[in-house]
């Protein structure tokens, strides 16, 4: 029986097929190379697998025809969980920082990641494969069950009319009226909540003035300094996870 530390550094993998005791499991042409010649594994190595729906199974290479990899999985190691019910709507930024936001968002256990377009935003475009793929790595790296939504982008208006009246939106200020972070999160009964984060320069006035208009919007301030974008994201996801989700 393999030890639960070795099995801890064993590597894992996102598949997309189905997940079962016995299961064989064939992955990707691009997996498959992966394993081949980065990982250089071998036929009865064992990794992990997981696929977002049906938890997390120790398997082991049964065999390696040319270009291809076959895998059975072998034991369930632990069965399948929802992040919190927590959404990301972001402006897109600058190509790197907007990967990084992507990765942390994913490590931080965020649900959804709703790009958002707003007056202020540069880029205008969202390559959703190269999105997904960030997320998958982060996934495999992080010892999430899942991955992130990645929705397509959506105007701030489209997104804000209608908003669902559920959910709580958290909207992160720089300037105006707002409250310290950790007095807002701290006071949240809701567990359905959206962070919203502005482009380089912010949200533009007549955006906070729609932003006003959601049920149950609240304003934040996240400390005395300007961050950017993607901080400003890794901030408020942070505190938000250490007051109402699954850090407690």
């Amino acid at each position: 029986m393999e030890k639960p530390e070795k099995i801890r550094h064993t590597p894992r993998l996102f598949v997309k097929a189905d997940l079962a005791m016995g299961q064989p499991v064939r992955v990707t042409d691009d997996q498959a190379h992966y394993l081949r010649h980065v990982m250089r594994m071998k036929p009865d190595e064992a990794l992990r697998l997981f696929n977002g729906r049906d938890g997390e199974f120790l398997a082991r290479i049964d065999d390696m025809p040319k270009n291809a990899v076959n895998l059975v999985a072998e034991k369930e190691l632990r069965k399948q969980h929802r992040v919190p019910d927590l959404w990301l709507c972001a402006a897109p930024i600058k190509k790197a920082h907007f990967d990084y936001m992507i990765e942390k968002a994913t490590e931080l256990g965020v649900a959804v990641i709703q790009p958002i377009l707003t007056a202020r935003t540069q880029i205008r475009e969202v390559n959703a494969e190269r999105v997904r793929a960030i997320a998958i790595e982060a996934a495999e790296q992080s010892e999430r069950l899942d991955i992130p939504e990645i929705r397509a982008p959506v105007t701030l208006k489209e997104l804000a009319v209608p908003w669902p009246v559920d959910r709580i939106p958290i909207v992160c200020a720089e300037l105006g009226a707002a409250v310290p972070a950790y007095q807002a999160m701290q006071a949240l009964a809701n567990p359905k909540t959206a962070i919203l984060i502005g482009p380089e320069g912010g949200f533009a006035e007549e955006e906070f003035a729609l932003l006003h208009q959601l049920p149950q919007a609240i304003f934040i301030r996240l400390g005395p300094r300007i961050l950017r974008a993607d901080t400003a994201a890794i901030a408020a996801l942070s505190l938000w996870q250490a007051l109402c989700g699954d850090w407690k």
